[in-house]
């Protein structure tokens, strides 16, 4: 995991440097992988003006007619009287595509959906062991941030994984505590805190080893300074990431 196959002993003689580097000369060619698989995801509405809006990013995972995003991605309730349906939006040969999805496994308490595709298949990213991912390691992930803002063009960051820690925020006043938070005190699991940039619609994205694109986790949240605007404007640099072992226990 994390370049270690490749890089291992380099990084053993030269430090954290060689080991920087050499993800940057495989970085290249595992995003030209990855891009076909990740999707932005939304909803359609013919009425609507826009008739489009994004909400997050996905990817395909399984046999390629799976997506996998966050709950809160898809947590809206859609407008079913005007035709309103969730949609993933992905760029094929040159060409912007939509595609409608219908929502099949939930689970809430590790933020993560399932999309199924009405029609065909994308092409699938492989997930990894995330229990081998260990503090350090320099990983990639793929999304939309700032959604349509940026248009439909993938983004990716890179950074390590400074901290393999609880699911609950520290908050310096209970007054800061809400339902939410306190149940996941409840209820913890580790998450992979990134010394990455993430953006509200890189909600969804694969964070995956650069070496050969296998999936170790999913972009769920970042921390924010303040209001939520800062989020875009004087974003914190950390982030967090869901392991990839929730997927698969929500794809058995």
């Amino acid at each position: 995991m994390g370049i270690r196959l490749v890089c291992g002993l380099i990084c053993v003689l030269l430090g954290t440097g060689a080991w920087a580097e050499a993800g940057s000369e495989l970085l290249p060619g595992t995003i030209l992988k990855v891009k076909p698989s990740v999707v932005a995801v939304g909803t359609y509405m013919p009425a609507r003006n826009p008739n489009a809006v994004f909400l997050g990013t996905g990817f395909a995972v399984g046999d390629g007619r799976k997506v996998v995003t966050n709950a809160h991605v898809v947590g809206k309730q859609l407008d079913v009287g005007h035709l309103e349906r969730f949609a993933i939006f992905y760029r094929q040969d040159g060409n912007e595509l939509m595609q409608e999805v219908s929502l099949g496994q939930t689970d809430s308490q590790h933020d993560l959906a399932v999309l199924t595709l009405t029609q065909g298949r994308l092409p699938a990213l492989e997930l990894a062991d995330s229990t081998t991912v260990r503090e350090g390691e320099l990983y990639a992930f793929t999304g939309y941030p700032i959604g349509m803002v940026l248009g439909l063009y993938p983004v990716t960051h890179r950074g390590i994984v400074s901290a393999i820690s609880p699911n609950a925020i520290p908050v310096i006043s209970s007054k800061q505590l809400n339902f939410k938070m306190v149940k996941s005190l409840t209820t913890p699991f580790d998450v992979f805190q990134l010394d990455a940039t993430a953006y509200p619609g890189n909600s969804g994205s694969p964070l995956y080893d650069i070496s050969d694109a296998k999936v170790v986790g999913i972009i769920n949240k970042v921390f924010v300074q303040g209001s939520k605007e800062n989020a875009i404007s004087n974003p914190s640099g950390i982030s967090y990431a869901i392991p990839a072992e929730h997927i698969r226990k929500l794809l058995m």
